[in-house]
């Protein structure tokens, strides 16, 4: 007897551009624009003074960052409400699998992204220094460097380490594991812990940064 073998696609039988295209979408899109603004709004602080004020203060530095990064946070929901809320109803995505992990990884992916504008912005010198860092390095690994348009397995060696980093990479795991293959928190679990992590180091980086600009400033 004759064995004819069958190709199946396990997921996006139908291979629906959207279903691939859309999910990493959301990930670039809120990556750099709530890191933007975030990195924007630190580094006016310094330009116009206002940041001796908060030195001259009982405020922490901690206290800062995450008074700073909450309201900008709630901004960012906002905008992942509309995009994501957009992506859907205009191309028709439909949950595959448990929502509650998307939703989780959505709130730690927007605080990373809110983390990495405050770091930009504790380093920045100037608004236009600010702008280059969130285009240069937030756009660019978000794009090129998180699964987005290329597969990581693609990428060549050193530059195959970057991903590692790459908050964008996986939440974009996270994005199309909601819509495409629904294996909920088995799937997704590695994604959402690394970025707890990403998060936390960007969060330490900024409060050394600015603890160091304190010191200054008293000196």
């Amino acid at each position: 007897n004759t064995v004819t073998a069958q190709t199946r696609l396990w997921f996006n039988p139908g291979r629906l551009e959207s279903l691939y295209i859309v999910p990493g979408t959301f990930a670039v899109v809120l990556w750099i624009f709530p890191s933007l603004l975030t990195a924007i709004a630190m580094v006016k602080e310094r330009e116009k003074g206002t940041i001796l004020q908060v030195y001259a203060s009982s405020i922490s530095a901690v206290e800062l960052l995450l008074g700073k990064g909450l309201a900008y946070w709630l901004i960012a929901v906002c905008e992942a409400i509309a995009v994501i809320g957009l992506g859907v109803f205009v191309f028709q995505l439909q949950f595959v699998g448990n929502p509650i992990p998307l939703l989780i990884g959505t709130c730690l992916f927007l605080a990373d992204s809110i983390l990495f504008g405050l770091m930009l912005g504790v380093k920045a010198e100037s608004q236009a220094e600010a702008v280059q860092g969130a285009s240069l390095i937030g756009f660019i690994t978000s794009l090129l460097l998180s699964g987005f348009i290329y597969p990581l397995n693609n990428i060549p060696f050193p530059l195959s380490l970057v991903p590692n980093v790459v908050p964008a990479r996986y939440f974009i795991d996270i994005t199309r594991d909601a819509f495409v293959r629904g294996t909920g928190w088995t799937g997704v679990w590695f994604s959402l812990l690394m970025l707890v992590v990403l998060g936390f180091f960007f969060f330490t980086i900024s409060r050394k940064g600015l603890d160091q600009m304190q010191l200054d400033t008293d000196s």
